[in-house]
């Protein structure tokens, strides 16, 4: 048995007609716990890709298995309960929803698992104490520093406890100390055994993640591991 996070085999992705291929034959598998970096010029794929991994979309063709579940599969329904519960999603724009409290932000990926109310509280605590935020619980976006906006989202992302964290240019609006604090959370989540994949335009930032995934023209163009002694 496959006990892949993520595997992917011979993926095409294209949108349009005519056609426009985003996704070329991509084929690449993600083991429980890794933290790997998609990178690239704009315009190569890489948020096509993202967006089949977290079933968002659907490939053209190929196979796509995520959590261990064949997206080509699955109906609109599961595939939305397999998001609720297996993938925290975190973006550029943080997505928060103005003059409500980071407390209430939080919970809201809870709403679509049935989980009673004071439960979704619980564990909208636990994720920002999580992310140190223990102490702006109740504060609203426009009270937080865009590092701070940036952890309630990482916060929602992680309150379902995924297997899989994915980031899209989770720094690109942040100053470089905020970024380098979000990177640092990633990474501190990454090792408590969240497998993370980020996409970043940053190839210093991508330096420090172990695994660097290139992409160019709708393809993977290389595939860089640290290797640990």
């Amino acid at each position: 048995m496959n006990d892949s996070v993520i595997e992917l085999d011979r993926v095409v992705r294209d949108h349009g007609n005519p056609p426009v291929r985003a996704v070329d034959h991509v084929s690449l598998s993600v083991a429980p716990g890794e933290f790997a970096a998609i990178v690239g010029p704009s315009g190569s794929g890489k948020s096509s890709l993202l967006n089949i991994i977290g079933t968002l979309d659907r490939p053209t063709s190929g196979r796509a298995r995520v959590d261990g579940r064949d997206v080509g599969a699955m109906s609109d329904a599961a595939l939305s309960a397999l998001r609720a519960y297996r993938i925290g999603f975190v973006f550029q724009q943080f997505h928060l929803a103005l003059g409500v409290s980071a407390v209430d932000n939080v919970p809201d990926g809870l709403l679509y698992t049935g989980t009673p109310r004071a439960e979704r509280r619980r564990r909208a605590v636990a994720s920002l104490t999580r992310v140190g935020l223990a102490g702006r619980l109740h504060h609203k976006p426009d009270q937080l520093s865009g590092g701070e906006r940036q952890r309630v989202a990482i916060a929602r992302a992680i309150v379902s406890d995924p297997a899989l964290l994915l980031a899209d240019e989770p720094t690109g609006n942040l100053d470089q100390r905020s970024g380098a604090g979000v990177m640092e959370l990633l990474q501190e989540l990454n090792e408590m055994g969240t497998t993370v994949m980020m996409i970043t335009h940053d190839v210093r930032l991508a330096e420090r993640i172990p695994r660097r995934i290139s992409m160019r023209d709708g393809q993977i163009v290389a595939d860089d591991r640290e290797v640990t002694v």
